[in-house]
């Protein structure tokens, strides 16, 4: 009988013992991957913002583009204007009574 009861709580410690290495061992390959991502940081973080400042650059000279085609689009070129069309007169017709 004693020999079941030690053989039962040698299974049980194996089992426990498995669960808590496997989380040992995620741990620390976790606590190893964000020592090496904490390090690339500050390199990405740079190149993102980088990569913003371009994009942004890109966005405002369209921005303007598209300001000056609109404001050169509403003001008209010199050759197109006209001079104002002259008033046409109006001469009344004679009236004319037949008869009288």
């Amino acid at each position: 009988m004693e020999q079941a009861v030690v053989a039962a709580l040698l299974l049980v410690g194996l089992f426990i013992g498995c669960g808590v290495g496997a989380a040992y061992a995620r741990a620390r390959r976790g606590w190893t991957d964000y020592k090496t991502a904490q390090k690339t940081v500050p390199g990405a973080r740079r190149t993102a913002w980088m990569a913003i400042r371009a994009v942004i650059t890109k966005v405002g000279v369209i921005a303007l583009l598209l300001f000056g085609a609109a404001a050169y689009a509403a003001v008209g070129s010199d050759h197109e204007r006209a001079d104002p069309a002259p008033t046409p007169t109006v001469t009344p017709a004679p009236s004319h009574r037949a008869g009288r």
